[in-house]
């Protein structure tokens, strides 16, 4: 990949949390289909749908995957690009970003990259984004 990586970052809102009923429920472990709305403020301006599966066991919640259609401004430029989520939890807490490649539209026609999200002690969400452009 050539070319300057860029980073953003910023915070995000979530709007709204539709989770069904589980789909799977086998000896406690309950999979989950959820629908996310979320704001995003910082140097991406605009708002997301996603689409998750959430795994939750005796322990509570413990993983999830999903693909979140992004529309905004990053970094000045408008146009739409699709997250893939990776995150999950053991010792340690993991939420992964990847742009899936060739998702980007508008101004963010090619972009690549990944990043994370970062819950705060008080439950609020930051994220970072790695990215190149052209």
């Amino acid at each position: 990949m050539a070319g300057m990586t860029n980073q953003a970052a910023g915070t995000f809102d979530i709007d709204s949390w539709d989770a069904q009923e589980p789909y799977q429920d086998e000896d406690g472990v309950r999979l989950t289909r959820v629908r996310v709305g979320k704001t995003f403020h910082g140097d991406l301006v605009g708002s997301s749908t996603a689409e998750l599966i959430t795994v939750e066991t005796a322990a509570g919640p413990v993983a999830y995957v999903g693909v979140e259609t992004v529309r905004g401004i990053l970094h000045g430029r408008e146009g739409t690009f699709v997250l893939q989520h990776s995150a999950g939890s053991d010792e340690s807490q993991w939420l992964r970003w990847l742009i899936v490649p060739t998702s980007g539209t508008g101004e963010l026609t090619g972009i690549r990259g990944q990043g994370q999200i970062i819950v705060a002690p008080d439950g609020g969400h930051s994220w970072t984004l790695d990215y190149l452009l052209g």
